[in-house]
């Protein structure tokens, strides 16, 4: 089986051998990203959203996690134009956009990630997604408009509702399902009956139209992999603080308990 090709559109591709694993990066540095290339990861989310992490930081993670062989993904802290075009010309591969509510905020951000005449992207061709003005005009369009993921994030039982015209939009590749803040939306949890519920049912809407749904395990694999064998079809598993910090917390409870003096 040829391996799909290293671009935004490549890590859903049908042809696809295992599940898209991917993690978050909250942390200002580039070995994190190394680190999750080394250990497999098969793309990453850099965080704009719930990380301090800034446009020039963005800017070194998309690149080194490229450069190492993973689809680097960013999720975005608004869903303003000027946010996406500049995360876009910096490299990244795709978009996660968090709270898209209705069928016209997706639609907005979908404009935002394509090119006219299929949606309003600037043309930054002498950017990092041009090679700097060294790529041809029509690839660099091409790419811009064929390879670039738009992952709006449903994150409330209104997004939910909004979920099959939202998978509609030719500019939407995919959805992610953010159960926390959806359980807290509606005052629940993220394992109760009718959480779970809207998630499947975003689940079905993403493959009656032919695309992909997503969603976040924290540091829980297994629970990871029933959920693919549920019907979800991209996974995050952790971040890099998390995983230090539990790796951090264990060794040092480990130790306290081995020593007997605590």
């Amino acid at each position: 089986m040829s391996a799909p090709r290293r671009t935004g559109a490549g890590l859903f591709a049908p042809d696809r051998a295992t599940t898209p694993l991917g993690t978050w990066l909250k942390i200002a540095s580039g070995e994190p990203a190394e680190i999750m290339a080394y250990a497999g990861f098969d793309f990453v989310v850099i965080d704009l959203e719930h990380a301090p992490l800034d446009l020039q930081t963005a800017y070194r993670l998309i690149n080194s996690a490229a450069a190492l062989g993973m689809v680097p993904l960013v999720r975005v802290p608004d869903k303003t134009a000027s946010t996406i075009q500049k995360i876009l010309d910096a490299g990244a591969m795709g978009i996660l956009v968090p709270h898209v509510d209705t069928v016209e905020e997706a639609a907005a951000v979908g404009r935002a990630c394509r090119f006219p005449p299929h949606g309003v992207r600037g043309a930054g061709g002498t950017s990092r997604a041009g090679a700097w003005g060294l790529r041809p005009g029509a690839d660099y369009l091409a790419t811009g408009n064929d390879d670039v993921l738009c992952i709006p994030q449903l994150e409330s039982a209104e997004a939910i509702k909004a979920a099959p015209r939202i998978l509609a939009l030719d500019s939407v590749d995919a959805v992610f399902v953010g159960a926390a803040d959806l359980s807290m939306s509606m005052g629940s949890t993220p394992a109760s009956p009718e959480v779970l519920e809207l998630i499947a049912s975003a689940q079905e809407a993403a493959h009656t139209a032919g695309k992909r749904c997503g969603l976040a395990f924290g540091g829980a694999p297994e629970r990871a992999a029933r959920a693919v064998r549920d019907g979800c079809d991209f996974v995050l598993l952790s971040n890099d603080t998390s995983m230090l910090a539990e790796t951090a917390r264990g060794l040092v409870t480990a130790f306290r308990e081995a020593d007997g003096h605590r």
